[in-house]
């Protein structure tokens, strides 16, 4: 009898060109059309998501507006509408959870989800994934594209590979035959200083890195060198995990024009302070350093904080350290581009350090 079980099965769920396939679907008017959401390129604005037929342009995410305006003059530039987004990817994020209460988000648009507990004779993880494609475009609304293997670095890659609305599977023994062709930027882990390297050394594809053994890898790659060893064996162990505790929460926002005034900061820094209070509050957080972020007019950016005696999620006391941090860093020059403010070093964490006897 086949244990369903004695294998992982695991989706990675990727929602395509979120932010502005958001905007086409609450805008009729913007469908088909290429569409960007970012700033205004008078406020030296970027791009934070590009449609699929801005991307024929060449335009992508993190290019500055004004670039993306010249490569494609009739763009559809839209401001950013995040609670609307975050309002949308809940909608998305209950459908994963109605199937398996195994789920790891990884941003507002997309999420690894461990199916191995209902996987039978008659329900494949392909059968899962074309569910999930189907209620995501029938309740939301939206396109999702779904990776399915054996692990979360299978399950990514696979999602990537087919977009948009791809659906990718990579059956159990496949793995190693899957990965042996791709460019080895597709592999996690892999950055640009990393690639650069192993060209060097003329390797270009994931299963061209895999002929080497452990020990090059770890020579390679130091401490992380046995888990991109296991990745580009398509062996990734990595669990998916439910709920990750955040090293820490921040928010941060940037102003146009840039801020100058000691009262309209103090006034900013009030506005920071509560809404961080507030996420704080409702995930049940207390931190003891609180940490500013400062960026200049040039670009300058730079951090300044300081620890408290006891952690808090307290309003009033973010605001007064936050402002006490910041206050020395402003002079008559000086014009403040961006404020963020950050909680870290959380209780949890203190209470694991305390010793058991």
């Amino acid at each position: 009898m086949t244990n369903y079980h004695d294998q992982r099965h695991i989706l990675h769920a990727d929602l395509d060109a979120f932010y502005t396939s958001v905007e086409q679907m609450d805008n009729p008017v913007l469908r088909g059309k290429p569409v960007i959401v970012g700033g205004r390129p008078e406020n030296h604005g970027v791009v934070a998501a590009a449609s699929y037929e801005a991307r024929n342009f060449g335009i992508r995410s993190a290019m500055p507006t004004r670039t993306a305006l010249r490569l494609c003059p009739h763009l559809n530039l839209i401001k950013p509408r995040f609670d609307r987004y975050r309002s949308v990817s809940k909608q998305v994020m209950d459908i994963f959870s109605d199937l398996t209460n195994i789920v790891e988000p990884l941003s507002l648009d997309e999420a690894y989800l461990d199916i191995t507990g209902i996987i039978d004779e008659h329900h494949s993880g392909t059968h899962y994934a074309n569910l999930i494609k189907r209620q995501v475009k029938q309740k939301v609304g939206l396109v999702v594209s779904i990776g399915v293997g054996t692990n979360k670095c299978i399950a990514k890659i696979a999602s990537d590979l087919d977009k948009p609305d791809g659906l990718v599977v990579v059956e159990l023994g496949q793995e190693k035959i899957f990965l042996a062709d791709l460019d080895i930027r597709k592999l996690p882990g892999i950055g640009p200083k990393s690639v650069e390297n192993l060209h060097s050394q003329e390797i270009y594809t994931i299963g061209q890195l895999a002929q080497n053994p452990l020990e090059w890898f770890l020579k390679q790659f130091g401490k992380r060198g046995i888990n991109i060893w296991r990745k580009c064996n398509g062996a990734d162990t990595e669990p998916v995990q439910v709920e990750k505790t955040p090293k820490s929460i921040s928010i941060e926002n940037t102003y146009s024009p840039d801020l100058t005034d000691p009262e309209k900061i103090y006034q900013q820094v009030c506005k920071l302070a509560e809404k961080l209070s507030d996420r704080l509050g409702h995930k049940s957080l207390q931190g003891k350093t609180i940490t500013v972020k400062l960026r200049l007019s040039d670009y300058t950016t730079f951090n300044r904080q300081a620890t408290l005696l006891s952690p808090t999620n307290d309003r009033l006391t973010l605001i007064d350290t936050a402002w006490k941090i910041l206050y020395p860093e402003i002079t008559p020059v000086r014009r403040f581009r961006l404020l963020g403010i950050s909680v870290s070093r959380f209780q949890h964490e203190e209470q694991l350090r305390l010793p058991i006897f």
